[in-house]
């Protein structure tokens, strides 16, 4: 390789909505060089905030990829970094950018703290086991408290977070921290708008309170390195920088400490040392072990390392359209290497695909390159069938690696196109952009003839019909928003189907009897056993009754909703030896799906929110009210710099058109955010408005 991969970083900045990642990542490319202006998200201007509709409402909805080169201590290191969205409602960027990164910046507001989509994205870091440092941020704010959001990560979040610098001052008065490693204080000049910083001696006033935090530093990463525990049990005093700073590097690597700095990025201050504490101990990806998958020829488990001599591997974690190049695939490259040009094996469909061209990414600008290696993030051209989650590698040496898991949309919209012109793009713009995002579900309804888009939220919904406008050139009418209902059974019940047609010359046979049940816990979707002893119904159409059940779950019996588990049991059966095949078996279970559901007491499932509402202390009984007409579940309320926080579980059917409401009780002073719970069984009354009001469309249609 160019350089060796030591001093190569893959890194994501994440955070909730509004910590303030895209300007912590705007501020890194400015002083990494990459650009030579700030660009700033409220005025619209950031760099990776590159789409339109990021730009006008002042959030990021798809995570950006770019490169940069940072110097510490005179050796150059590389930064592939990836901003990703803090909304709930994109939530799939942040799954996917973790899946593929070595190591992650959480970003927290100094003010706001741990904010309930920072629990999301960290319980998805952890899911990953990605190594992380804190970074919190806005401490120039009014309200900013860094000690308080330290104690809030470790009750919160069950991290074991530690400091590596104390604020010195804070909100207006915040102009430096206290470097706990090497007891230095780090002091920006106003002048410069922080953009330079000088190093001083530790204020008097502070100094015994740094050394105590130092003494903490080392002991919680004493436990990580045996030659600094020796001297902190010997003397404390003895211990290095160069020690402490390979024992807190390895203590991160390792799961067992989150270092945490302090900053404020709009005001320039903080993001060099950023970097510094990036490079220093986030890991390589020589620091990672050996990314294992399995061999698709034999079922067995095999490893690659992250080294250009091995076999290529990689994985796709996101596909985009660009205007000018078409469709790019991302991809994380685990081992071997890549070339314009060559060929590679997609495991998921056996073929193989030519890549055209290679990309380094900056934002939506792109880089040409010939080859690229193991360790890497790329973007590359040319693919006709990628999805998200599949693997490409050397076709010789095939290897499957573990793909990616995606929520289930619970929010659902009709659309229609205005004119024939439009219809013709409609379907090429959908299926665009479902390539791109796995939780955005398209599905033609047989009985209204409408076309429905499913997603994760609302915001989530309107993005994409403005995407279609605006991208695709599509007009479109909408309907109202419609919940994700889904179906589920509480009965169990044994059933006897027999499927015969006869049309002259050979007919269709089949006959099977079935227990169906509820799922047992912890399975979803159909959990299928085949009892059948004696050859009564031969293998080879076996998987056909699953295949039957299995399809038939898409519509349930109530009012077409999926049903969410099922429990089939296939006891018995009989065949005839001409006319049963593997579709007679097939149409018999659907027929058996349909007849003995009815009678397992079905009933409906509706999505729950997890909302939380941060009020002025005045309007929390207004709040609390509300959350009671919506069916909503008061779960706890605690107090915060003058605010109360209520958090809640409120039915996503009583929560359209929400965040209007709680701005007109609150007189726009109260903030909230929703995200999806669990699903839950629904009262008779109100189930049997919902089926009133289905059949009703079904008939209108």
């Amino acid at each position: 390789m160019s350089k060796s991969l030591k001093y190569t970083r893959n890194i994501g900045i994440m955070a909730h909505i509004d910590a303030g990642k895209t300007t912590t990542t705007e501020r890194i490319l400015f002083y990494t060089g990459i650009t030579h202006r700030m660009g700033e998200v409220h005025d619209g201007a950031a760099t990776m905030d590159w789409m339109v509709q990021e730009q006008e409402r002042g959030i990021t909805i798809t995570s950006a990829a770019t490169t940069a080169f940072w110097k510490f201590r005179d050796e150059e290191f590389k930064i592939n970094i990836i901003d990703t969205p803090g909304h709930v409602d994109f939530t799939v960027e942040v799954e996917r950018s973790l899946r593929v990164l070595d190591g992650a910046v959480a970003v927290f507001c100094a003010v706001g703290g741990v904010e309930p989509q920072s629990e999301t994205v960290w319980r998805q870091a952890d899911k990953y086991k990605v190594p992380r440092l804190g970074f919190i941020n806005k401490m120039d704010r009014s309200g900013a408290d860094f000690l308080s959001v330290v104690s809030q990560m470790h009750e919160k979040l069950g991290a074991n977070p530690v400091p590596l610098q104390i604020p010195i001052g804070s909100e207006e008065n915040f102009r430096g921290v206290v470097d706990l490693i090497e007891m230095k204080a780090v002091v920006w000049n106003e002048e410069q708008f922080g953009v330079t910083y000088e190093i001083q001696e530790v204020p008097d006033e502070i100094a015994e309170e740094a050394m105590e935090w130092r003494m903490r530093l080392i002991e919680s990463v004493a436990d990580a390195d045996d030659t600094v525990l020796e001297k902190y049990l010997d003397d404390p005093g003895s211990i290095t920088n160069e020690q402490l700073m390979g024992a807190i590097r390895k203590a991160t690597i390792g799961l067992k400490v989150v270092p945490v700095l302090c900053g404020a990025a709009f005001k320039n201050k903080g993001i060099q040392r950023l970097l510094d504490a990036v490079v220093s101990f986030l890991p390589s990806p020589l620091d990672i072990e050996a990314v294992k998958g399995i061999n698709p020829r034999n079922d067995e488990v095999s490893e690659r390392k992250p080294d250009a001599s091995e076999p290529m591997a990689s994985l796709a974690f996101k596909i985009a359209t660009d205007p000018y190049v078409g469709r790019l695939a991302f991809l994380r490259v685990y081992s071997g290497r890549i070339e314009a040009g060559k060929q590679v094996l997609n495991v998921r469909t056996g073929k193989k695909e030519r890549i055209t061209r290679l990309y380094q990414m900056h934002a939506n600008k792109q880089i040409p390159k010939d080859f690229i290696e193991a360790g890497d993030i790329i973007a590359a051209v040319g693919f006709k069938d990628l999805r998200t989650g599949d693997t490409l590698c050397d076709e010789k040496k095939p290897l499957i690696l573990e793909s990616i898991t995606f929520p289930e949309p619970v929010i659902g919209v009709a659309i229609e196109p205005k004119t024939q012109n439009d219809i013709d793009r409609l379907g090429m713009a959908l299926n665009k952009l479902s390539e791109e995002d796995p939780t955005f579900k398209v599905k033609y309804d047989e009985n209204s003839g409408q076309t429905i888009i499913n997603g994760m939220g609302e915001l989530h919904l309107e993005i994409l019909v403005d995407r279609l406008k605006r991208e695709f050139k599509v007009e479109c009418n909408q309907g109202a928003p419609q919940v994700a209902y889904k179906e589920a059974i509480t009965g169990t019940i044994e059933h006897r189907e027999v499927f015969k047609k006869q049309t002259g010359g050979r007919g269709k046979f089949a006959d099977i009897s079935v227990r169906i049940s509820p799922a047992d816990e912890g399975v979803s979707g159909l959990q299928f056993i085949d009892e059948v002893k004696g050859g009564n119904i031969p293998k080879e159409y076996i998987p056909s009754v699953q295949k039957g059940f299995t399809n038939a779950m898409q519509n349930g019996v109530l009012a077409g909703f999926p049903v969410e588990n099922l429990k089939v049991v296939l006891i018995d059966g009989s065949f005839h030896s001409v006319d049963s095949d593997s579709l007679s078996f097939e149409i018999a279970a659907k027929q058996a799906f349909r007849h003995a559901l009815p009678k397992t007491k079905p009933v409906l499932l509706e999505p729950i929110m997890k909302v939380e509402v941060v009020t002025p202390e005045e309007y929390m009984g207004d709040v609390i009210a509300d959350f009671n007409r919506r069916r909503g579940h008061i779960e706890k309320m605690e107090g915060k710099a003058g605010a109360r926080i209520i958090r809640a579980k409120v039915p996503l059917a009583e929560q359209f058109g929400y965040v209007t409401v709680l701005r007109t009780l609150t007189s726009g002073r109260a903030t909230s955010t929703m995200e999806f719970s669990h699903y839950e069984r629904i009262s008779d009354d109100i189930t049997k408005r919902i089926l009133e009001h289905a059949s009703g469309q079904r008939e209108s249609a």
